[in-house]
């Protein structure tokens, strides 16, 4: 089954963002990672990234179109895109969202999520294996095991 991973701005910059917070990854390896870890769970994932929201809005549109479970890391647009919210909100099939860090324990801003509301869960702190873990809570939902 096809997946889409949505990763918003400054996503494709982690070679050069703060490694304590964003890990030691750059974005090849990340999508990579992301790839081989869908495909390991027999799952085919499309690793996206855009700095636009009208494009991201756009995948998403795509996605509920075509009934397709979407993993997102919408990045700063998390505490204020209330339009990448609303497109969220039409997909048909799960959608989970994931942060690198933990917004919780960053700045006050970080705290809020716009997009938690309409998505199944959220997995958020555990660096790039956040992405690992929901892949596996994605297979979990699409077989119906949650």
């Amino acid at each position: 089954m096809k997946i889409l991973v949505i990763n918003g701005p400054n996503l494709a910059r982690l070679d050069i963002r703060d490694s304590s917070i964003y890990g030691d990854l750059n974005y090849g390896e990340l999508k990579s990672l992301i790839e081989s870890a869908a495909k390991s769970h027999g799952l085919d994932a499309e690793v996206r990234q855009s700095d636009d929201e009208a494009t991201i809005i756009g995948w998403l549109h795509d996605a509920a179109d075509s009934r397709t479970p979407v993993i997102i890391n919408p990045a700063a647009f998390t505490h204020y895109s209330y339009a990448i919210r609303d497109a969220a909100e039409l997909l048909k099939a799960p959608l989970i969202e994931v942060h690198l860090s933990n917004p919780m324990s960053r700045e006050e801003f970080r705290h809020t999520s716009v997009i938690s509301g309409v998505a199944h869960g959220t997995i958020a702190g555990f660096g790039p294996n956040s992405y690992v873990l929901a892949i596996i809570a994605l297979k979990n939902l699409l077989s119906g095991a949650n």
